[in-house]
């Protein structure tokens, strides 16, 4: 093939103490695969001195570059945002932590070298704790059966992207960017390459559980209407189960001599009714809100300071 040069876009977020080792790390990747390459940190609003350093990788080496974002963003707004600012024949994503190892950069290449458009890495183990290893994989299993598209099981955004592929990812207009659905969702020629996610290099987890557990229902919200035909399944089975019920208090009261007690049944009835009509407006609300943010247009980052791009 003739595209000989690559691009690494690299989402940082507080990670000052792990830059210096990824660094050295990734530099001896790229400066193997005999490659033209440029890297791009962006900062997506650090109060470390994750940009001090970025500034002066550039000084060092003219082919790191920063992008700062005037806040934070997200994580799947700064991945955009790299990915908008990158110009290369293929683009490699990942985080700065170090779980994910950048010597598996080497065995992108050689996939992408045999013609796939799309190289991600698949997680055959984690470092992590039980509870959040365990939550990880319901959650990649229980996406991957709601969405339409076919999506990988335990792959985050690691990966080797083609410039066809980056293209059609820069062609998506919407605000909720799980990043790994996208991928999925423009095809061409997907392999994966297992590994094993080790510890993070310096510093806790940024993600709580709670936030990771609100991150998987913006993945699944983004992904599936499967929730909204869930309101419709328990709202139909509630109208049946009143509807039974009706019945046999008719039936008591025409055919029978029992009393017919109704403070309890009737108390029950209406809390669970009125739990489940919370719960589906709920679920509507969702997709409202999603709506809401879409149609508002606004962009998707915003840039405040460019350094060697």
């Amino acid at each position: 093939m003739s595209g000989r040069r690559i691009g690494v876009v690299v989402p940082v977020f507080n990670e000052a103490e792990s830059l210096p080792e990824f660094k050295r790390r990734l530099s001896a990747v790229l400066d193997a695969s005999g490659m033209e390459y440029a890297v791009i940190l962006v900062d997506d609003g650090s109060r470390d001195a994750s940009l001090a350093l970025m500034r002066e990788f550039h000084r060092q080496d003219p082919r790191w570059k920063a992008l700062s974002l005037s806040r934070n963003f997200g994580h799947g707004a700064a991945c955009t945002s790299g990915l908008d600012h990158i110009d290369a024949d293929a683009v490699v994503l990942i985080d700065a932590d170090l779980q994910d190892p950048p010597e598996l950069i080497a065995e992108f290449i050689q996939k992408w070298r045999e013609g796939h458009a799309v190289v991600f890495g698949a997680r055959t183990g984690r470092s992590e704790s039980w509870l959040r290893r365990s939550a990880t994989s319901v959650f990649y299993r229980l996406l991957n059966g709601l969405s339409a598209t076919p999506l990988p099981l335990d792959a985050g955004i690691y990966s080797l992207l083609d410039r066809t592929a980056v293209e059609s990812l820069r062609r998506l207009p919407e605000r909720h960017r799980y990043l790994t659905g996208l991928r999925s969702w423009v095809g061409f020629s997907q392999v994966h390459v297992p590994y094993e996610r080790r510890p993070r290099h310096a510093s806790q987890p940024k993600q709580s559980l709670l936030n990771l557990v609100l991150l998987a229902c913006d993945a699944i919200f983004s992904f599936s209407n499967a929730p909204l035909r869930l309101a419709t399944i328990l709202g139909l089975a509630m109208a049946a189960g009143a509807f039974l019920f009706s019945l046999n208090v008719l039936y008591e009261k025409l055919f029978t001599a029992k009393p017919i007690i109704g403070w309890s049944s009737t108390m029950v009835l209406i809390s669970w009714t009125g739990g489940m009509i919370l719960f589906t407006l709920g679920i509507i609300g969702e997709y409202v809100g999603r709506i809401y943010n879409e149609i508002k247009q606004r962009p998707v980052y915003l840039v405040q300071e460019k350094v060697g791009i």
